[in-house]
């Protein structure tokens, strides 16, 4: 299969290339920086917040193979801290990267996928996109841009015959903690007294969590599959009956639990 990555220099990207890649398939990936290319990955420079940019990368796959058989979008970025401080250029930024990014590689991707009445298309959403997070609502956002776009876009390619696929991810040990951006100093610890304990406990599950490579196993089966699912958690237990309790809890006795978890007082 000929399969198209966004954003493969590292974490889940980087891990699902040399999965992929090593599994026989054809793999293309974006990257922004220039990084030791892994073997057999054919590489196309692409930033997902420029159209042009991003035309150009699907162009070169479809000039060079025909087609596009598996889209995976997984170029992402989270920008943390209380939505108070939170400033509308990080917002505009949040969005702009992890659903518009989305946006613009699928406003590509989807017409040769149609025409050819096949393909699979797997976006990269999170836990964090089917419950708002504390401090990271700014990234749950843009994950809940991403569910809605999805679960509308699904029904539409559906008598064509493209699938969508949707990946909700729970805590995972990447570069993503290091990269991220968090509101910061004095008067954002004073207003928010539990910040500190709260940000420390989110980075602890983070850094301690399932390894990438673990992911890729599953989206490598995932794109194999005739009849994927709808969406898919990967995710450790505990954090997969969050999700199942949000859905059977009543909203104020799943806020609590919540509040708890993440040591807000």
């Amino acid at each position: 299969m000929v399969i198209l990555i966004t954003g493969i220099t590292s974490g889940f990207g980087k891990a699902m290339a040399e999965r992929l890649s090593a599994e026989g398939h054809t793999v293309y990936g974006t990257h922004r920086k220039d990084v030791e290319p892994i073997p057999s990955v054919h590489y196309l420079r692409a930033e997902v917040t420029d159209d042009a940019s991003v035309a150009a990368a699907v162009q070169a796959v479809l000039d060079a193979e025909g087609r596009i058989d598996v889209f995976i979008n997984n170029a992402g970025m989270g920008i943390g801290g209380p939505l108070e401080f939170s400033s509308l250029e990080d917002a505009k930024r949040q969005m702009d990267v992890n659903w518009m990014g989305m946006v613009r590689f699928l406003h590509q991707v989807v017409p040769a996928m149609r025409q050819r009445r096949s393909g699979t298309i797997v976006c990269f959403s999170s836990i964090g996109g089917l419950m708002g997070l504390p401090f990271q609502g700014l990234y749950s956002a843009s994950k809940f841009a991403i569910e809605g776009y999805c679960e509308a876009l699904r029904l539409e390619l559906r008598s064509f015959g493209v699938k969508v696929v949707v990946i909700e991810p729970g805590d995972f040990s990447t570069a993503f903690t290091a990269q991220r951006k968090s509101a910061d100093g004095p008067e954002v610890h004073a207003a928010y007294p539990m910040y500190a304990a709260s940000l420390a406990s989110i980075e602890h599950d983070e850094t301690t969590g399932l390894k990438p490579e673990y992911l890729a196993g599953k989206i490598a089966r995932i794109v194999r599959k005739r009849h994927p699912a709808h969406s898919y958690i990967i995710a450790s237990p505990v954090q997969k009956l969050s999700v199942l309790l949000k859905k059977i809890l009543p909203a104020k006795w799943f806020a609590g639990i919540l509040s708890m978890y993440y040591k807000l007082g």
